[in-house]
């Protein structure tokens, strides 16, 4: 693998506007205190997240898993979507006073270890479990057959090697069991197995989108099946969480669902509303996503990885949550 990083960004105002451009809605009686910003780490039990809280907008926070509602403490990181696991973190930010984005690396205790240049707008991180692989999906526009739309680049980095895969778009794509090429490949929502190697993403083409299993040493992806989004492998590794277009069509929003790798079957879970967001999974039975309360604004909601019972609020004002320890 090469590391291969352009710092040209086509169109990166617009797009800017279109990460950052927040404005605030809140209400007073669910204004969640923030604490002193202590013990900052990437030590569980914890859920790292992403503020959207007046006070605290935009900024790293955590709060312990046994007191979501309670207070969190921040951390003076500003990033557009967070994650960690491993002891490693994933901040997605702008890159100083720049129309240009960044992946910064934490260490446990939230220090940028290494910050890598985005070609594009941040939109999804995941770390893998160990910590020593990280993934991100960026928007970009520009390319030909897009029309102006928008698109997306989803690369990956070995911690421990430095072996970058730039975008997914360079490794060889099998389709339905078939080579295939095209050159409208899009690829996002980046999801690590537990063997530092294997991965799952989403992938589209020809106004289909797939669910992709890649190989990082051979190089390779392969569809394994169709309109499957931002998927999120469970701890064990069997299932898939992830959001799929309602009768195939983005338009019509998205529905949260769980897909058994070895059988097949998908569970659509009780959550009735649209999820946009690839989701986490907080434990072995729960499912985290976040679900917009207005502009700029979102709460992060919970629900049965079976199927059963029926969503609720974890932490208000809060979005990308990623479970610790």
């Amino acid at each position: 693998m090469t590391r291969r990083i352009v710092l040209a960004l086509v169109g990166a105002v617009v797009l800017a506007m279109v990460a950052v451009g927040y404005g605030v809605l809140t209400s007073a009686r669910e204004h969640t205190t923030v604490a002193a910003a202590n013990a900052l780490s990437l030590v569980g039990p914890r859920i790292m997240f992403r503020s959207t809280a007046p006070d605290s907008k935009g900024h790293l926070a955590l709060v312990a898993k046994d007191d979501p509602d309670g207070p969190r403490s921040v951390s003076a990181l500003g990033c557009l979507r967070v994650y960690a696991a491993g002891g490693t973190g994933a901040c997605l930010r702008q890159d100083g006073a720049l129309t240009t984005f960044q992946i910064a690396i934490l260490d446990r205790n939230l220090n940028v270890e290494k910050a890598i240049p985005l070609v594009g707008v941040p939109n999804r991180t995941r770390v893998s479990g160990d910590g020593r692989l990280v993934a991100w999906t960026v928007f970009v526009a520009g390319d030909s057959y897009n029309h102006g739309r928008f698109s997306t680049r989803a690369g990956l980095i070995d911690l421990r090697s430095d072996d970058m895969v730039d975008s997914l778009e360079f490794l060889s794509v099998t389709l339905d069991g078939h080579p295939y090429t095209a050159p409208d490949l899009n690829f996002w929502g980046i999801t690590f197995a537990a063997d530092d190697n294997r991965f799952y993403a989403t992938m589209s083409t020809g106004g289909n989108r797939y669910l992709v299993e890649g190989d990082i040493a051979a190089k390779t992806v392969r569809t394994i099946a169709k309109n499957v989004e931002c998927p999120s492998l469970s701890p064990d590794g069997t299932r898939i969480a992830f959001k799929s277009a309602i009768d195939g069509d983005p338009a019509k929003g998205w529905r949260l669902s769980v897909l058994d790798l070895a059988s097949g079957t998908r569970t659509p879970l009780a959550e009735a509303r649209s999820v946009d967001d690839q989701p986490a999974w907080l434990d072995a039975n729960t499912i985290g996503y976040s679900i917009p309360r207005g502009t700029g604004d979102s709460d992060v909601r919970v629900v049965p990885a079976d199927g059963s019972g029926s969503p609720r609020l974890l932490i208000p004002h809060a979005e990308s949550p990623a479970a610790l320890g």
